[in-house]
């Protein structure tokens, strides 16, 4: 095997698995990952377990792949890549669609001979996803991104997974990403709670390993606090067995946000 592609909980799995060092990985060269973020902690670690760095793929089934970090050298942290000759990307206010400022975020549109132009019979989704711009049509990705000084993309979030809490936008994949930084977490999904007087408040839903003892909500909660702005804190840690997820290992972080709303909504 020469090279990997997988997502997140492939990785994961992986350098979690007790068997590992029965297998050979001396041949595999590239390592790629996309379908969600990928956190710092599980990139330091496979670099330090394999001794290769895994390079960030971005795309989406409406126009294909749009960026691939370059493998001429180490991916920068956060980066999704540049984006291929392909295909066009403009960062743009969600509701005006003018560019942004550079180094600002925007939703991300894409534009390219092999995009879709429409859905089939499916008229509205059609005009809330290809917008005709300058003559061109451009599909609305629905991600946050920010573009760095070389033309790089930085994955922000996926603008229905910003938490609004106290007029801040708060990214859900950053606090999971420092969740599962802790030693004993080996899944996190962040999701945003409806609260009249707030906008949404943060709740954490946390999976830990089978031989975690005694941590508790009060102990991740304090792992936050030391790590991000007061604001970013989850106020609630649920602790589950496992995390709804896709076929493919991808966090299905809607169905846990669907079912906090459906609770709120019962009360």
């Amino acid at each position: 095997m020469r090279w990997l592609l997988g997502v997140p909980a492939l990785y994961r799995m992986i350098l979690d698995n007790d068997r590992v060092d029965q297998y050979q990985l001396n041949s595999l060269l590239y390592c790629f990952c996309g379908g969600d973020v990928l956190p710092a902690e599980m990139y330091s670690r496979w670099e330090t377990r394999f001794h290769i760095p895994i390079y960030q793929v971005y795309g989406s089934t409406e126009v294909g792949h749009v960026c691939y970090s370059r493998i001429d050298k180490k991916p920068k942290p956060g980066t999704i890549g540049l984006p291929l000759k392909s295909r066009e990307c403009i960062i743009v206010n969600p509701a005006t669609l003018e560019p942004v400022s550079p180094g600002e975020s925007g939703e991300l549109l894409v534009s390219s001979p092999y995009t879709i132009k429409g859905y089939w019979n499916k008229p509205d989704e059609t005009e809330r996803t290809c917008v005709l711009i300058d003559g061109k049509v451009f599909c609305r990705m629905g991600d946050f991104v920010s573009e760095d000084e070389d033309g790089e993309l930085y994955y922000v979030e996926r603008s229905a997974d910003l938490i609004k809490h106290k007029g801040y936008r708060i990214s859900a994949s950053e606090v999971e990403a420092i969740l599962q930084d802790h030693p004993t977490v080996v899944g996190a999904c962040v999701v945003g709670v409806p609260d009249e007087r707030v906008g949404e408040r943060i709740k954490a839903i946390v999976v830990l390993k089978e031989d975690a003892r005694g941590v508790g909500g009060s102990d991740l909660i304090k792992w936050c606090r030391e790590r991000l702005a007061p604001y970013k804190v989850p106020a609630y840690i649920e602790f589950r067995d496992m995390l709804p997820k896709s076929k493919v290992g991808k966090l299905l972080r809607r169905e846990i946000r669907d079912e906090e709303r459906r609770r709120v909504s019962k009360r």
